[in-house]
């Protein structure tokens, strides 16, 4: 099950911090990204729950992830738990 979040306000299932959803992947990433495409399948696939937060249409979630990722623009930053990877190689 994948939440979508584009242009408009924060979502109920949106982790306010790190380690807040354990039970939840939050994917930050665009559309057009490959890495963030085969990120949410691969996650999806597995079971998991993805929250998938689109950048480009939303730059207050940009600066979320910005901080997830210390300031970092590549894509996907993918947050589960306490862990933060930056990008995605299907491993």
């Amino acid at each position: 099950m994948t939440v979508l979040r584009g242009a408009g306000g924060r979502s109920d299932s949106q982790p306010a911090e790190l380690g807040h959803n354990l039970g939840m992947v939050t994917i930050f990433g665009k559309d057009t990204c490959p890495y963030t495409q085969r990120a949410r399948e691969d996650y999806e696939g597995r079971g998991v729950k993805v929250e998938y937060i689109n950048v480009k249409k939303n730059p207050a979630e940009l600066e979320r992830m910005l901080g997830y990722s210390k300031g970092r623009r590549d894509v996907p930053v993918i947050v589960e738990g306490d862990r933060v990877t930056i990008g995605f190689g299907g491993t």
